[in-house]
């Protein structure tokens, strides 16, 4: 266990956990070190260690009941007034944002955008629905008459090769060399790398190699002109589900959606459920979905697709329904009803169905496209960042003005003379 040594009062002192697997987190320590702030980076296992080590990086290699206690004690002995880290609901990073916000340490986290494809998330406190940020139509053109206007043409574009690589190199220095970081237990939910990594190659060559015959079936639902609603899966390890839906996973979602489209919706529309372009397909929805189509009796209801342009899919759709994907962003902006089943930034009055899934099908109703514009102007005046994490420009900018944000304390806050202390 790293030996703790009391801290010199000081200024602002950051403490960074797991991060992207870039040097996304290095940078924004570089640009707060400059102004003279202190840096601390934890590494919870060689993963963590390849992409930051040497100066300002200490290792915890104590067992993960013991992580509480050590992290409290770092907190105390080294004054830390920051803490930053990527999602607020890794098996490590849960407990250091609780003791964090008990003792009045600011609590920032990121992740990919809410807005695709070059913007970053970072807000205080939690994401999702553990974000402050409001859910009240009013407060959010409030919010968004306070901020300048966005320019949304696309800046950046994300490296695939380099966010590959460096996820492989992460998990891989992880199954190699875990023996450095004897205790360390995986602090997200994705299944084994040995598992993972293949699955994922073959299912994203195998859904390559079916791409015409993806678009055919596309073409024939669209010449079809029956009405159909889209259901988007998400990853069914993915914080959002664990964390943030009442589902115990995606299987249960299926269930509950086909269900509620059996019971309620018209009898002419169908049901299309989407793969997510990242599912390892270690389990088939595909064979669950048909499984309760069956069940239900809407068998020749229902349609899988494994791939297939989503705005299209969208803008043809009655309506889409979401457990909490930022594929309802999509939604929103291309003006499509739009349901929401778990927690999420997005799920407000007059943007999303409030009444449930059952009536859904039949009174779901476009969103309000003042109020749309408005959210999206909010959010990327407050807890967006332009930039991404792994293609080297995009990724200076984005690391420049995450520490900006922290050295002039704008995490989520607004310089503007407005009330928004209900969400900070």
């Amino acid at each position: 266990m790293t030996d703790i040594s009391p801290a010199s009062a000081a200024p602002p002192h950051v403490v960074f956990l797991q991060g992207m697997p870039s040097p996304f987190y290095r940078q924004m320590a570089q640009h707060l070190k400059a102004a003279g702030w202190r840096v601390t980076r934890i590494n919870l296992c060689t993963g963590d260690w390849l992409f930051w080590h040497g100066e300002d990086a200490v290792s915890y290699r104590g067992r993960r009941s013991q992580w509480p206690a050590f992290i409290q004690r770092f907190y105390d002995a080294h004054r830390v007034t920051h803490l930053v880290l990527l999602g607020e609901n890794r098996r490590y990073h849960r407990q250091a944002v609780d003791l964090a916000l008990q003792c009045g340490i600011q609590v920032v986290v990121n992740d990919f955008g809410y807005i695709r494809p070059d913007w970053i998330t970072f807000e205080r406190n939690g994401m999702s629905g553990g974000s402050l940020f409001p859910r009240d139509p009013q407060a959010i053109r409030a919010l968004a008459a306070a901020l300048p206007d966005v320019d949304w043409t696309p800046r950046y574009a994300d490296s695939a090769f380099h966010m590959a690589r460096g996820d492989l190199l992460h998990n891989l220095a992880n199954l190699f060399m875990g023996w450095w970081y004897p205790f360390y237990r995986r602090s997200d939910r994705r299944p084994h790398t040995l598992i993972y990594t293949p699955a994922s190659g073959l299912r994203l060559l195998t859904n390559r190699l079916r791409k015409a015959q993806t678009e055919q079936a596309v073409r024939a639902l669209f010449q079809s002109q029956r009405p159909y609603y889209l259901f988007p899966l998400q990853l069914d390890f993915d914080f959002q589900i664990v964390a943030y839906s009442p589902f115990s996973g995606i299987a249960e979602s299926i269930a509950h959606v086909v269900a509620s489209f059996a019971q309620r919706a018209p009898k002419q529309a169908i049901l299309v459920l989407k793969e997510h372009p990242w599912d390892p397909a270690l389990k088939s929805w595909q064979r669950v979905l048909h499984h309760h189509a069956r069940r239900w009796g809407v068998a020749d209801r229902v349609q899988y697709l494994r791939g297939g342009h989503l705005d299209t899919l969208i803008s043809h759709a009655q309506g889409v329904v979401t457990v909490n994907s930022t594929t309802g962003m999509r939604a929103l902006h291309l003006g499509r009803p739009l349901v929401v089943l778990g927690e999420a930034i997005f799920d407000a009055p007059g943007l999303t169905h409030q009444e449930g899934l059952d009536s859904f099908w039949t009174a779901g109703k476009p969103p309000d496209a003042e109020l749309v514009r408005a959210f999206l102007k909010a959010i990327a005046g407050t807890v967006q960042i332009r930039g991404v994490f792994f293609e080297p420009a995009g990724m200076h900018a984005a690391a420049y003005e995450a520490a900006q944000r922290l050295l002039h304390d704008r995490v989520g806050k607004l310089l503007f003379p407005i009330d928004a202390e209900t969400w900070l």
